[in-house]
């Protein structure tokens, strides 16, 4: 699949790597990637996916191509790159799925700009993830040692068992290792500082919650006491699935995402 490559310039000047597919007049679908990993999160997903839809995915600063500014980084600031890219693609009215941190910046610029955000996927997330403490502890172990000593913490909580054992896994600890750590501490500084409870369940919209019943990161409960927060939200559970189910079950999570563009094709 083609895709055409846009570098989009953020309010205070970070450059933002983003890729778009699909034809110009096609529905349109955006994807917001995890802490830790950049826009090749959805590749897997991305063939099984219903034809016809204007794909648009881009790599949060600090990750992949996208610029590094110096940490921290506010939630607000990672809301309105997302809001830049998606006005620099020429969207309106998209789907937005956005999977952990991803699913966060989902909430917030559906909050700030109902315009924009027609129906949400909020996969893998919550409105409120982890506690200070922890995200401290992990900022102050990655400016001090880089990304290698988390790896092999955060691989059992991004994916199941049976991705543990297979052979890909190397593969995603490698990407996971590079990671800017002052990208990544950034982000973790972003999620620390959020907790979107109250905005949220002001939100009225078509919404999909994906949880995976292996992830460790954000468990089903409490992906499904966001999506409760929701009037009308649907639940999903991807059995035997952890924090990256588009990485783990592409086919069956894209089948998610079809059912649900099905069921939303009136939204405006």
């Amino acid at each position: 699949m083609t895709s055409e490559t846009l570098s989009v310039t953020a309010r205070d000047g970070t450059r933002l790597h983003a890729e778009i597919t699909g034809p110009a007049d096609g529905r349109a679908l955006v994807f917001a990637n995890s802490l830790g990993s950049d826009l090749r999160l959805w590749d897997a997903v991305l063939a099984h996916l219903p034809p016809g839809l204007r794909v648009l995915r881009w790599d949060k600063r600090g990750h992949g191509r996208s610029d590094v500014p110096e940490p921290p980084y506010a939630m607000g600031t990672l809301v309105a790159d997302a809001e830049a890219v998606i006005e620099a693609a020429g969207l309106r009215a998209v789907t937005f799925c956005g999977l952990s941190i991803g699913g966060m910046i989902a909430q917030g610029l559906a909050v700030k700009r109902p315009d924009l955000v027609s129906a949400l996927v909020l996969s893998n997330t919550a409105a409120k993830i982890g506690t200070p403490a922890m995200w401290d502890a992990r900022i102050e172990t990655v400016l001090a040692e880089g990304m290698e000593p988390l790896a092999d913490q955060v691989m059992p909580r991004w994916f199941g068992r049976d991705f543990m054992a297979g052979p890909d896994l190397p593969l995603w600890r490698a990407r996971f290792c590079a990671v800017s750590p002052k990208g990544y501490a950034g982000c973790c500084a972003a999620i620390r500082g959020t907790d979107f409870y109250t905005p949220t369940s002001g939100l009225r919209l078509p919404t999909l919650a994906i949880a995976g019943s292996e992830d460790v990161s954000t468990p089903p409960d409490l992906v499904r006491e966001t999506a409760d927060l929701i009037p009308g939200a649907r639940f999903e559970l991807m059995r035997r699935a952890g924090h990256l189910p588009c990485v783990e079950q592409p086919a069956a999570y894209a089948r998610l995402l079809g059912d649900f563009l099905a069921t939303t094709s009136g939204a405006r």
